[in-house]
C-alpha cells in the first residue's frame, strides 16, 4: 500500500543545509499498523508529511497504492489524498466555524456524496458524540475534538489513515480512551495504519515499530505482542 525509496529531505537554513531525512526506504502492507517513533527532531512528522503528500522529498519518492507522488503536481497530489487518505493530528485540526457534524461532513460532501448528512451522522454515533453534532469546537472537550477528527478521517472511509501524535494534547486517560477508539476503528475498516508518536505504550498496539535516529531508520521490528496490547486497550 505504501512504499518509500531513499527518501532524503534537506532544507537550507542560516546555519547551511540541514539534512532531516536520510535515505529512508520503507514497504507498508495493506491493512498494516506501523508506528514511526524516535526523539524529538528525529524526523517523525516530516517523514509522516512525505508520506502523506504534503510535503515534497529533495529526493527519493513515495508511492501509495501503486501511484508515485513524484509523477504528480501538487493538485493531482490533493485528489489522490482525497481518495486515499484520512488524518489525524495531535491538534485536532477542526474548522472552527463548522459544527461537528459540518466538520465530519465535509470530506464526504467534497466527494459529491448524497447521503454524507446521513453517514456523518451514523460516524458521530460511533464515536460517542451523537448528541454534539450541533456543537462548534471550540464548545467541545479536547477529548470530544479528537474524537471528531476521528470520525472525519474514517468518513470517507479511506485505505490509509495517518495519525501525528494523535493523543499528545490529551491527558492520559482520556487519551486511552482515543486509541481504544481509533485502533476499533482502524480494525473495522481494515485501514493501513501509521502513527507517529513519542508514547512507547501507544507504539505497541502496532504491528511494526520503525525507529528513527537524527533522520535515519534504524530500526524496523515486527512486534509481536501487538495484538495482545490491541485487544487489551
Amino acid at each position: 500500500m505504501i512504499r518509500i525509496e531513499n527518501l532524503t529531505k534537506s532544507v537550507e537554513t542560516s546555519e547551511g543545509l540541514l539534512t532531516i531525512l536520510k535515505s529512508v526506504s520503507l514497504e507498508i502492507d495493506s491493512a498494516e499498523t506501523v508506528a514511526i517513533v524516535g526523539a524529538s527532531g528525529s524526523g517523525k512528522s516530516t517523514l509522516l508529511g512525505l508520506m502523506a503528500g504534503l510535503d515534497s522529498a529533495t529526493s527519493g519518492d513515495v508511492v501509495l497504492d501503486g501511484q508515485s507522488l513524484n509523477a504528480m503536481d501538487e493538485e493531482q497530489r490533493a485528489v489522490l489524498r482525497g481518495q486515499l487518505v484520512g488524518f489525524v493530528f495531535q491538534s485536532f485540526q477542526l474548522l472552527p466555524s463548522l459544527t461537528a457534524l459540518e466538520n465530519v461532513m465535509l470530506p464526504i460532501e467534497l466527494k459529491g456524496d448524497p447521503e454524507a448528512n446521513a453517514k456523518a451522522k451514523r460516524l458521530l454515533a460511533r464515536v460517542g458524540l451523537e448528541e454534539r453534532g450541533h456543537h462548534y469546537p471550540n464548545q467541545l472537550s479536547g477529548g470530544e475534538q479528537q474524537r471528531v477528527a476521528i470520525a472525519r478521517a474514517f468518513a470517507t472511509e479511506a485505505r490509509i489513515l495517518f495519525a501525528d501524535e494523535p493523543t499528545g494534547n490529551l491527558d492520559t486517560a482520556t487519551g486511552t480512551k482515543i486509541v481504544e477508539l481509533l485502533f476499533d476503528l482502524n480494525r473495522e475498516y481494515s485501514t493501513t495504519l501509521v502513527l507517529v508518536t513519542h508514547d512507547e505504550s501507544l507504539a505497541q498496539k502496532c504491528a511494526r515499530i520503525v525507529k528513527l535516529v537524527a533522520g535515519e531508520a534504524v530500526s524496523d521490528e515486527t512486534n509481536s505482542a501487538s495484538e495482545e496490547e490491541v485487544a487489551s486497550v
